[in-house]
């Protein structure tokens, strides 16, 4: 179901009138997982058992490491299990492929798996709250209702952000619930979203997917300004869903994280992924960028953990070797700035933010082009395309938003 449908309002307005009119919070919670339940059900109902699988393999983890303390195996299988089903979901045929590329092996065809909508999601949810279990972070939750909300939340089901079960499992036992207030102010962030997502995202992607569906036929002005294009698209896009989310929730009593925090703004690539996919961002920092020993082992260290944790959070995205490029590449720009840093500290003047904002927001709008590229050659090509300096067609009008319209 689709945020931006009339289906889901229909789905939420009748959430949300459910919510006003019942007053006992746990009867609340009890009404909110149905529903979510249901959004999840509405794409494919077979996969409701999966998500409610995950559920309780990272509920019963949690009981099992607070009654024995310590006890590393509760917490392999706690991690483990999700990864082995999120590996088989979303990166099977990949692996495979790459397997049988590597070494010559002649393949029948790309195993039939659905994906499962939201898997990388409440998949890294799941993670998020054993591991902080473990940690001794978070004390496990013995309320399975209140537990299974977290994970299932419909809000940030599909599309995020990423919320941590500490930030979230504590507003379950406050007595929350929708005001006149919070829903004026969740529904402004909602519609605000489907602005960014329906009118300027979708809008944007008419001329971006006309020039990289047949990028061969333009000029390569135009493949510039297709590229630029699609950088904002994807950040209306995204940034879109993540304001309509934050508001759905707002109107329903809870809050969640923030995801985006003017990215294109950003006077370096570190900063920059501080303020774009905030959640995934600081995911990834603490549960494998730190874990594997962050900056405290020297800077040769540091950088192999930058590089890791990077390529891993491009492949996050994407099973395909584009993802893992765009991935890989951001992280050789996070270890050149760092080297770059120490050895030129940043001095004052508006020209020279001015400057490294600029060449931040190119780095970022070319790495895009693996993001939207169908495969490497598709990428390559596109590349090409771009620093030729080729004529070609232009079709500049549908640029604009009335055109596109």
């Amino acid at each position: 179901m689709s945020f931006v449908s009339i289906a889901f309002f229909v789905f939420f307005a009748v959430v949300l009138l459910s919510q006003i009119a019942v007053r006992r919070a746990r009867a609340r919670h009890a009404l909110l997982l149905v529903a979510s339940y249901v959004f999840y059900g509405w794409w494919d109902w077979r996969f409701c058992g999966l998500m409610l699988f995950l559920t309780a393999v990272a509920y019963l983890a949690g009981l099992g490491m607070e009654k024995r303390p310590g006890r590393r195996w509760i917490l392999a299988v706690g991690v483990a299990v999700p990864l082995l089903v999120l590996f088989y979901f979303k990166y099977m045929n990949f692996f495979v492929g790459a397997f049988c590329a590597a070494f010559g092996v002649r393949r029948a065809g790309a195993l039939r798996i659905i994906l499962p909508v939201g898997i990388s999601f409440y998949t890294f949810q799941s993670l998020s709250y054993t591991i902080d279990v473990y940690r001794g972070k978070l004390r496990a939750s013995r309320d399975p209702l209140k537990f299974a909300l977290y994970i299932a939340f419909f809000p940030q089901l599909v599309a995020g952000p990423i919320v941590k079960a500490a930030e979230f499992l504590p507003q379950l036992e406050e007595e929350r619930g929708p005001t006149a207030r919070r829903v004026f102010r969740g529904l402004t962030e909602l519609f605000y979203g489907m602005f960014k997502k329906a009118v300027l995202a979708d809008r944007m992607a008419v001329f971006a997917d006309s020039v990289f569906g047949a990028v061969g036929a333009y000029s390569s002005a135009t493949v510039a300004l297709a590229v630029a294009a699609y950088a904002m698209q994807i950040y209306f896009d995204f940034s879109g869903y993540s304001d309509m989310a934050a508001g759905a929730a707002r109107c329903l009593g809870y809050d969640l994280p923030i995801n985006f925090n003017r990215p294109y703004v950003a006077r370096n690539i570190s900063q920059f992924w501080k303020r774009w996919h905030i959640s995934l961002s600081s995911w990834l920092q603490r549960y494998l960028y730190i874990p594997l020993g962050g900056n405290r082992r020297g800077a040769a260290r540091t950088y192999l953990n930058l590089m890791i944790t990077m390529t891993l959070g491009g492949l996050w995205h994407g099973a395909d070797w584009t993802f893992v490029a765009w991935g890989a590449l951001h992280g050789l720009a996070l270890c050149a700035h760092k080297l770059w840093a120490k050895r030129f500290p940043p001095k004052p003047g508006a020209w020279r933010r001015g400057v490294s904002t600029a060449l931040t927001v190119a780095f970022v709008c070319l790495m895009w082009v693996f993001f939207r590229a169908e495969n490497m050659d598709h990428a390559l090509l596109i590349f090409r395309r771009l620093f030729a300096f080729a004529p070609g067609a232009s079709n500049l009008s549908s640029w604009t938003l009335i055109a596109m319209a």
